[in-house]
């Protein structure tokens, strides 16, 4: 395995670090197929995926070293980029993006994949694609304007100017800017607090608002009605009222 990412497992929380921090974190053909398979092979009793960086940045984008030599974009995106995308969107259990420096271009897209997405203060998100004469892409044009507008999306891509972690959390592209000194503690207490959760309905939250953004209401009343049935015949949910009831915290094993 290569070891252009780090792997650490501690209490249901698996986190993988990208670990090219000389050059920001650049996504090179090692790292997306190191990510990939990280996120297929989840260690044992994994409840929580943590996606972050090693040294002052999250990710930089596409490593453009890699230019010199001749780029098959095309296939680069359809071959490696797309099961790397697709391995996050859809790991079996929720996946937390802790952006801890800059993250930009295909960087930034890697992150706004996650299911939540947390930032330290000092972190910013930059579309910066139209810099080197390309549109943005591993989901940009897809995940942005659904999540800040089409008139936020269309500036940050034009124009290509950092948006502050500050910002992005006003206008609804990540979960939470949080100040720096208190960032690391406070991914570790999200992530825990996602790994002691009912993981099944976790999935179904997210499958609910995935297809919810292609649904018209008759569609999406009867995928909430099919995905709550599957919900309410789990031990997650019968444990949750049991604590309810009893007045105590649940504890939920996933099941």
């Amino acid at each position: 395995m290569t070891d252009s990412i780090r792997i650490s497992h501690e209490a249901g929380v698996t986190t993988l670090a990208l670990n090219r921090p000389e050059v920001m974190n650049a996504l090179n053909r090692d790292m997306r197929a190191a990510i990939t398979a990280a996120l297929r092979d989840l260690p044992t009793g994994t409840r929580c995926v943590v996606l972050t960086g090693s040294g002052r940045a999250f990710c930089s984008g596409q490593d453009l070293g890699d230019a010199a030599a001749g780029l098959d974009v095309e296939r680069i995106l359809r071959e490696e980029y797309e099961p790397m995308l697709a391995a996050i969107t859809g790991a079996p259990v929720p996946v937390i993006a802790a952006v801890n420096g800059v993250a930009a271009g295909a960087g930034a897209n890697l992150a706004l994949a996650a299911d939540v997405v947390i930032a330290c203060e000092s972190a910013r998100f930059v579309q910066a694609f139209s810099r080197i004469g390309l549109i943005p892409d591993a989901g940009g044009t897809h995940i942005l304007p659904r999540a800040v507008g089409l008139a936020r999306a269309m500036g940050m891509m034009l124009f290509a100017e950092p948006v502050p972690a500050r910002q992005a959390a006003d206008w609804g592209l990540i979960w939470e800017a949080v100040p720096d000194g208190d960032f690391a503690q406070h991914v570790a207490q999200r992530a825990r607090a996602l790994a002691e959760g009912p993981t099944q309905a976790f999935l179904a939250i997210r499958t609910a608002l995935l297809e919810g953004a292609g649904n018209g209401l008759a569609a999406q009343l009867a995928l909430e009605a099919q995905l709550q049935g599957r919900m309410a015949a789990t031990a997650d949910f019968a444990e949750g009222v049991a604590a309810f009831v009893q007045k105590r915290p649940p504890r939920f094993t996933g099941r």
